[in-house]
């Protein structure tokens, strides 16, 4: 997507960004017109309620997934104590992550700088919960009822849909769309931070 650029900047992530992930007002996406089109997709694509019971094509994915699941929960357990409620967050991002065609390693990182994992992190613009997305979003593809960007797969399931939406909307520029969904398009520091946190999330081939 990013081609050298995206070496560039996965080099630079780590350099002097320390500050600013700690000071990050996440979630400052701005309101712009859509289309009804885009509208009408992006809705759908936030409508589905089913759970998230992830499916494979075969046991050597299954267990794919298992050794993912076992890794990245160990990683996380210091930012999420208990294993109930760290396993449903991991398999809930893992199924909402692959439904919107993102890296699961992407997802977290950006729930790293974005929340630092608290669900029900508000940011000084209003964003909410992991993801931090912005009140607006409920009105404008959901119900309008604001209060369910606290639940837990609402919110990963907004921001997955949301991200993707800027993604395609930046003709694949992960750069670009990052910023955009941050509120800083074309500014480095955050797109710099999410893609440093994305690495730290990668588990080795």
């Amino acid at each position: 997507m990013l081609g050298r650029r995206s070496c560039l900047l996965a080099s630079l992530a780590g350099v002097g960004l320390l500050a600013w992930q700690r000071q990050a007002l996440a979630g400052g996406q701005l309101e712009e017109p859509l289309a009804d089109a885009v509208r009408t997709a992006l809705s759908a694509a936030i409508a589905d309620r089913a759970p998230p019971q992830p499916e494979f094509a075969d046991s050597a994915a299954h267990m794919a997934y298992l050794r993912w699941l076992v890794a990245v929960s160990d990683r996380l357990r210091a930012r999420h104590t208990e294993m109930g409620g760290r396993q449903e967050f991991l398999q809930t991002l893992w199924y909402e992550s692959r439904r919107a065609g993102l890296p699961t390693a992407l997802v977290l990182g950006l729930i790293e700088v974005e929340s630092a994992f608290r669900k029900f992190a508000v940011s000084s613009a209003g964003a909410r919960g992991y993801m931090q997305v912005m009140p607006f979003w409920a009105r404008v593809i959901g119900d309008g009822d604001a209060s369910i960007l606290f639940h837990l797969q609402t919110n990963l399931r907004f921001g997955c849909v949301i991200l993707r939406h800027y993604l395609e909307r930046e003709n694949g520029d992960l750069f670009l769309a990052l910023g955009r969904y941050n509120g800083s398009r074309a500014k480095a520091p955050y797109a710099l931070s999410v893609l440093g946190s994305q690495k730290k999330w990668e588990l080795p081939a």
